[in-house]
Parts: structure tokens; sequence; C-alpha cells
């Protein structure tokens, strides 16, 4: 069997809350709780679910840009999260991140030219000479010309300033990028930009891609597999074709019916999700999504459901497919549209 790129694997994160006068008080947020999944070698993974679900601290778990409380990060079988600081500088030339906001993940004091350099002189990646060279060609690939390196980031619109977040991600010819929303702060026209642009480098360099995103077009578009997140665990996942066509868990089912469909002859009656999501500082008892959920079981209210495999390549945690049954579990199975 290949070992994957990225194998991630009970993945835990939580933080303390002060709350209450002069944060006398004190919470636990369990933002995320025991999420699996692996990335093969240029592969596009998804990770979808709405606002404060835990997705994006996911992906920055995995570059430990916050440390994970429990579970193991394996890039090409290395544990990441037993890295000494030397060798984690050496892996994070290997895994990099593209930043949802453009502006704010950029210093406004520097130049391009001086953001761009930077890693690779960190790094040690040539001469100064080598490192301009390497600047100029990546500008190039994102699509922005050489003279940008000697301006800064105010004078540029958001489209481009995430093309250069682009090319500081690329600059260091990484193996796995994690784009967290990378194009949720753009006009819809420049997103289509953005996308085709990672769809290029992504099929050039033989790139893997974490697309964070709770714009499941963009997730349609992008990604191949992709995993369903709601209040720090995953519930469903599966390839793209098959979560879309024939969602299982009911949350997935609620996204996609929420979704608009890009064809103005298609006739589409938009479903509509009640209710907020709950706070990861009281999660409700048993399955989280069951206050939401049109399908709720009196099961559901007590205790989490398990793990379904319910083929090689879906799963699915939702009691509506008891644990044990597996692979005779069928999508067709789910409840309709």
């Amino acid at each position: 069997m290949t070992t994957p790129l990225l194998d991630v694997r009970n993945l835990s994160k939580t933080f303390v809350a002060r709350r209450g006068f002069m944060g006398g008080e004190s919470a636990v947020v369990h933002a995320v709780s025991d999420v699996s999944f692996s990335v093969a070698a240029g592969e596009a993974f998804g990770l979808v679910g709405e606002s404060g679900c835990g997705k994006s601290t996911t992906g920055r778990a995995i570059l430990r840009l916050v440390e994970p409380d429990s579970g193991a990060v394996l890039l090409k079988g290395e544990d990441v999260l037993a890295a000494n600081p030397r060798r984690l500088r050496a892996l994070r030339r290997r895994m990099q991140i593209v930043f949802q906001d453009p502006y704010s993940s950029l210093n406004p004091r520097r130049t391009i030219g001086q953001t761009l350099t930077e890693p690779m002189a960190v790094h040690g990646l040539g001469s100064a000479r080598k490192i301009l060279e390497a600047v100029r060609m990546v500008l190039a690939e994102v699509g922005m010309p050489i003279d940008a390196a000697n301006k800064y980031p105010h004078e540029f619109s958001g489209g481009q300033r995430q093309r250069i977040g682009i090319a500081r991600a690329l600059v260091l010819r990484p193996e796995l990028i994690v784009a967290d929303e990378p194009v949720s702060a753009l006009d819809v026209s420049i997103q289509a930009q953005i996308l085709v642009l990672l769809r290029g480098l992504q099929q050039r360099h033989n790139l893997s891609f974490v697309l964070i995103s709770h714009d499941l077009g963009v997730v349609r578009h992008f990604c191949s597999t992709v995993s369903v997140m709601y209040l720090g665990r995953i519930v469903e996942r599966g390839p793209v074709p098959a979560i879309f066509d024939e969602p299982l868990h009911p949350y997935t089912r609620a996204l996609r019916n929420a979704s608009p469909v890009p064809d103005p002859k298609a006739k589409v009656i938009m479903g509509k999700l009640e209710g907020e999501v709950a706070s990861a500082l009281s999660p409700p008892s048993g399955c989280h999504f069951h206050p939401r959920c049109p399908h709720v079981m009196e099961i559901c209210r007590g205790v989490y459901p398990s793990w379904v495999q319910v083929a090689p390549d879906r799963g699915v945690a939702c009691h509506l497919y008891p644990a044990g049954i597996g692979s005779t579990v069928s999508a067709a199975a789910a409840p309709g549209r």
C-alpha cells in the first residue's frame, strides 16, 4: 500500500477560555476532536464546514502553528509532532500555508521582494543572486510582474495580494500547501482566477493541497476528496462526486442543499439549515448535530455515533447507519434530498 504524503491520526486540540468577572472562571473549548484523514501526493483534499467547526484550527495544528494536545501528523511517515525545533524547520520547508486574509498576512513594512526572499535565506537556498532569480520566477508563475518585488502590499488589490501570498508559500517548493479559505475574502470573478492558478500549480508541481473552506462550490471545483466537519469532528468523508450526489450525513445534505447551483436552467429548491452551530464551550450531548437534525432519534441525544466505513473510500458518523454493517450500507440508502 502506498504511503500517503500526509497522514493525520486522531488529532485533538483544546483551548482554555476565561469568562466571568475578571476572567475568574475557565472553560475548555474542544476545537478539534479525534480528527483523522490522509492526503496522497498530488491530491487536493477538502475540509469543509460552517464557521467555528474547527477546520482552520485543524490546518494550523497540522503545521504546528498551534500545538495539538494529542494525535499524530505524519509527513511521508515522519511524525511532525515529535520533531525537534531544528527538524521542524526543515519539515516546514515541505509544508506551507496560504492564509485567508491576503492583506493581514503580509507585513506592510516590507517590500514583496523582502517577504519572498526571507524564507529562502532562512533555509539557505543559494546565493543572493540565485534567490533573486527564484523570486522573479515565482512572481511570474503566479501572474505578477517582476517589478512587484519593489512594492509594498498596500499597492496591490486583494487578488494580487493573494497571488503574492501563494508565491510566498510556493517559493520554497513545498510538497504540501494548507490553503485556509484562500478565496473567501475575494470577489467572485477573482476567486475563479485564483482557483485556476492553484489548479495549474498543483498539476505542474504535483502539489498536494488541504483546502479549507465553507463554500461547497469551491470544494467541488478544486478537490477530489472531502471531509465534512461539525463542531470539531469529521462527520462524513468521501470522494467529492459521491458526497455531492448522495450525501449520507444529514448535515452534509443540508450544506449541499443550501449551496447555489451555477446553472440558470436547473430547478433547485434551496434548503435552509435551521439553527446555529452550538458553542464548543458546551457542545450538545450525544451527536452534536442532533438539535438541528431533521432525522433525530432518541439515541442521537445521548450517544455519539461511531464511525462507519460504508465503502473503502467512504465513511460517516451517524446513527442512521449503525456500526457493524460496514460496506453493506449504500449511499442510496440515505434519506432523499
